[in-house]
């Protein structure tokens, strides 16, 4: 696999401050540049941009996958064991509800990875995981 350059992705939210604290105290986020409409944050070495967006009533859709209603769209980092297991242990402390439990999908197969699903504040869907094998990231 080659060096990995930083990804940018902006995300809607409804309440910026809520986000704020959500991102920067709760995943972990380093906060970058503000305004009063957006926020900057270093995701994992990526740029995540939440942006103020009046609240809309659309429904959460999901994808079946190993059994699991996957929620589409979903965005996250694929994170070592031992930062999942953390990443696991903050977001229970802090009362985070998740959409899919931290289980292992496709165990004893290629591309065998840890997962959990979790919404942020704004109902944006987060999935964060990790492989046992790194290298099988791409596999087929």
């Amino acid at each position: 696999m080659s060096h990995l350059r930083p990804f940018h992705l902006a995300i809607p939210v409804h309440n910026l401050e809520e986000c704020r604290i959500f991102y920067r105290d709760i995943i972990g986020c380093l906060e970058g540049r503000s305004s009063d409409n957006w926020v900057d944050f270093d995701m994992f070495g990526h740029q995540l941009v939440i942006h103020y967006k009046e609240k809309d009533s659309a429904n959460l859709q999901t994808n079946q996958v190993d059994g699991k209603s996957v929620p589409i769209p979903h965005f996250g980092v694929v994170l070592d064991m031992i930062s999942f297991e953390k990443m696991i242990t903050q977001v229970k402390a802090h009362g985070i509800k998740f959409i899919i439990e931290p289980y292992v999908r496709f165990k004893g197969e290629k591309g065998e990875q840890a997962t959990m699903f979790f919404l942020d504040p704004a109902g944006n869907a987060i999935e964060f995981k990790a492989f046992k094998n790194p290298n099988q990231l791409f596999d087929k």
